[in-house]
């Protein structure tokens, strides 16, 4: 399975295959294994310079990828920790801009895994673990930490005193997870996902939010003000509208920005979210001129991505492959909008737990054929699911061999499992 890779380093992969033996022990939720784990590990997460915790629906990984390039641009040595990763497990850790080197990386998860052998962690657990020791033990400026699941038992949320908090788009996905019955949460669903990602709250750090429905409006603003954190969400406390270019003002004054390279309308509100997010902290300074260089430079596989020539690519001829990795109906709606009054060839693969109408739907005026494939390793939905007129194909390469030749762009999308195999087969590996 993809979430737990492979590696062409032996020590690496004995330590994936250790990996791939973990499960989340059924019914057990909250923060208590994390800790101990940390806390046999010399508690690293109290060790860590400033950090930038990014929770969300969709748009979290994209803040986090704008954050890291405005604060490199500013000259800092910037630690990242991200997910999923697509190819390499390596993806998930970066350090001081590099991901972090299999040697270290085999170490790093031996040591975890040998300390915590008795207490049955998570895969995520011990990630967050390994992640933390590597970027208490490397120098760095400031981290950034993406969120991986909700946000109140995500195991990233063991850290002291973030930078800032934020939290991205909301919307419906992990419904298993994150609406599960629990006494004392919110019934409403959109109330109750914002009440999860709240949960990264801590007193005395900035949380910096966009605008929600008022539901989950009121639920991130009970959850600030419980925890007695200063709040700052998009439309009250600050504000930011994409045109020609990105125009942001605060308190602190306006700001006028590229607009970003990344594709896709919704990526300028995810770089606004992070501009906020850097004008509402203390601990480092980034300048307007950094963070318009970040803006501009920032990359993020797999999310509205232009494949390049490759062995993958090359198969659908002359046309433009985008790639993207999304999979619930924000997702959806975002992809559309990148289409809207344009026509494409549909591409998809989705997990048998995901809703199949997720992409389609939204898609169904703009996509002139669809083909449904396999998510290689994974249960998947199969062509049925997502309508009569989708035919089915034993895997991209096969998609893209079967395109008319009509010049028009293909989308591949419904995974980010699906995604990794694509640009591993395309020779686009993350670095």
């Amino acid at each position: 399975m993809r979430d737990f890779a492979v590696s062409d380093d032996p020590r690496v992969q004995a330590q994936l295959d250790r990996l791939g033996a973990l499960s989340l022990p059924q019914g057990r939720f909250g923060l208590e294994t994390i800790r101990e784990l940390l806390a046999r590990l010399g508690d690293p997460q109290t060790r860590l310079p400033p950090a930038f915790h990014v929770a969300g629906t969709n748009g979290k990984g994209s803040v986090c990828a704008f954050l890291r390039a405005m604060l490199e641009a500013g000259g800092l040595a910037v630690h990242v920790a991200a997910k999923p990763h697509l190819v390499r497990y390596n993806e998930r850790i970066r350090l001081a801009g590099k991901l972090v080197s299999d040697d270290m990386l085999a170490d790093l998860l031996a040591e975890v895994l040998d300390v915590g052998e008795d207490l049955g962690p998570s895969f995520f657990e011990v990630t967050t673990a390994a992640t933390f020791l590597a970027f208490a033990r490397v120098t760095a400026d400031v981290c950034v930490i993406e969120v991986g699941l909700g946000g109140r038992f995500d195991a990233t949320n063991v850290l002291e005193r973030p930078a800032a908090c934020g939290i991205a788009s909301l919307g419906m996905d992990h419904e298993a997870f994150l609406l599960r019955p629990e006494e004392g949460t919110p019934s409403d669903p959109i109330a109750r996902i914002a009440f999860e990602k709240a949960g990264i709250v801590h007193p005395g750090s900035p949380l910096v939010t966009q605008g929600y429905p008022l539901a989950a409006e009121l639920e991130i603003e009970r959850a600030a003000l419980v925890a007695g954190a200063p709040l700052h969400m998009r439309g009250k406390d600050w504000h930011a509208t994409a045109g020609d270019a990105l125009e942001y003002r605060d308190r602190h004054g306006s700001l006028t920005l590229p607009l970003p390279n990344l594709p896709g309308a919704h990526q300028a509100d995810n770089a606004a979210l992070a501009v906020a997010m850097l004008r509402h902290q203390d601990f480092v300074a980034v300048s307007p001129q950094a963070m318009a260089r970040g803006i501009r430079e920032a990359c993020w596989p797999a999310r509205l991505q232009r494949l390049r020539s490759g062995p993958l690519a090359d198969l659908a001829g002359k046309r433009d492959v985008w790639l993207d990795g999304g999979h619930n109906p924000d997702a959806g709606q975002a992809i559309a909008r990148h289409f809207a009054g344009r026509r494409m060839h549909l591409v998809v693969g989705m997990l048998a737990n995901k809703a199949p109408g997720a992409i389609v739907e939204p898609l169904r005026d703009a996509a002139r054929s669809v083909q449904a494939v396999p998510v290689p390793s994974h249960d998947s939905h199969p062509a049925e699911a997502f309508g009569p007129e989708a035919r089915a194909r034993a895997d991209v390469a096969r998609a893209l061999s079967a395109l008319p030749d009509d010049g028009i762009p293909v989308l591949i999308a419904g995974s980010l499992y699906l995604a990794g195999e694509v640009l591993e087969a395309n020779d686009e590996i993350p670095n």
